[in-house]
């Protein structure tokens, strides 16, 4: 016959009763809650009445124990049949105690900067490593042009690019509006409307299309690319495509870089076209600038010059976007969060290097009078 388990506080002694197994668990915890303990001194835990302990059963004991000490109260054991006082003795044996484990150091602010700074230094070597094996698997493909993935390059060409083109556009218009605000305030007031032509081409052609473009599809297209390669890399399908004998850089990686290559300067000149014609609604509006004067000015103060300049950084823009994004996206690790740190890191990086890029064109042109 079954004993109900169950435990009792009588006389300072907490009386234990019963089967104390797995499934009486959840009991024995709303039995122990409802128990009128003392403020402290000095208890015993009788034993004499349990017909039967497993481990989950001497591990809640004990985790009562450590309550009770916590609210400085003294337990000790008693009447317990000999083999229950074992393996009570044998859970306490190998239970994990604060006192026991190691202290762990705390590193101080300069040491953490060192071990942060060594860190980012190892995962740069391993990008730059990533970087060279993918320069190798291109120079492989290119020595026998009957490896060229046509079908994935357009593939990429078409969801890096055409797809892009509805947030491009309205983003350069309406950053062509802002800056045409911005800047025609402070014209107007020195009677200097018609310069905003030249204002808003330079800045559109020569920086902001293209870098606003490249921060766009940063965090829409080389997220995408982690994402995409680190699922197929927790799902094996990177180590399959290995044993069929097809590698990873030719089926998958390369088309995705020069897709994005072919892609983001057309997606520039977008951009420049959409920032340009909300400029010029914006000059229209507020500085009374028709579209004939706008365009008449911009054809003879705009140079040539300027939009190449832009168009010539996209490519670069294109290469650090989508060689971080496959870095990031193979680097995956076999762990839940490991695609959404990943995605984050390739966002984040691709974003700060395209920024530093852009600041070593503008340091370099300014070098050669451009």
């Amino acid at each position: 016959m079954q004993t109900i388990a169950n435990v009792h506080f009588k006389d300072r002694q907490l009386i234990c009763q019963g089967e104390w197994n797995l499934s009486h668990i959840p009991s024995l915890k709303q039995s122990f809650v409802k128990i009128p303990l003392p403020s402290g001194g000095e208890i015993t835990i009788d034993g004499s009445q349990v017909t039967q302990m497993d481990t989950a059963g001497a591990w809640l004991l004990l985790e009562w124990t450590r309550q009770l000490s916590n609210k400085k109260i003294i337990s000790s054991f008693i009447n317990f049949p000999e083999p229950t006082q074992k393996l009570i003795h044998f859970i306490q044996k190998r239970e994990p105690h604060s006192e026991n484990l190691p202290p762990v150091e705390k590193l101080d602010w300069l040491a953490r900067i060192g071990k942060m700074a060594i860190e980012q230094w190892e995962e740069f070597y391993l990008y730059l490593s990533f970087v060279g094996r993918l320069s190798i698997e291109l120079l492989r493909i290119l020595k026998n042009p009957s490896h060229i993935r046509w079908k994935a390059l357009l593939s990429s060409v078409y969801k890096t690019g055409y797809q892009a083109l509805p947030i491009i556009g309205l983003l350069s218009f309406m950053i062509g509006v802002v800056l045409t605000y911005q800047m025609g305030v402070q014209l107007r007031t020195y009677g200097a409307n018609i310069f905003i032509v030249d204002l808003l081409g330079l800045a559109v052609l020569r920086e902001f299309g293209p870098l606003l473009t490249a921060i766009m599809i940063a965090g829409r297209t080389g997220s995408s690319f982690t994402a995409e390669l680190g699922l197929m890399k927790t799902n094996q399908e990177i180590d399959a495509l290995d044993t069929i004998g097809v590698t990873p850089s030719e089926l998958l990686l390369l088309p995705k870089i020069f897709g994005l290559f072919i892609a983001l300067p057309l997606l520039t000149i977008w951009a420049d076209i959409f920032g340009i014609l909300g400029g010029m609604v914006m000059s229209n509006n507020m500085l009374n600038i028709t579209w004939y004067d706008f365009l008449g000015r911009f054809q003879h103060q705009i140079p040539v010059k300027a939009l190449l300049i832009g168009l010539g950084k996209a490519p670069v823009f294109a290469l650090i976007i989508s060689s971080i994004g496959c870095f990031q996206g193979m680097s995956v690790k076999e762990t839940a969060d490991s695609i959404g740190k990943n995605t984050t890191k390739s966002v984040v990086y691709a974003i700060f290097f395209i920024i530093v890029a852009d600041a070593i064109f503008s340091i370099l042109f300014s070098k050669l009078q451009l």
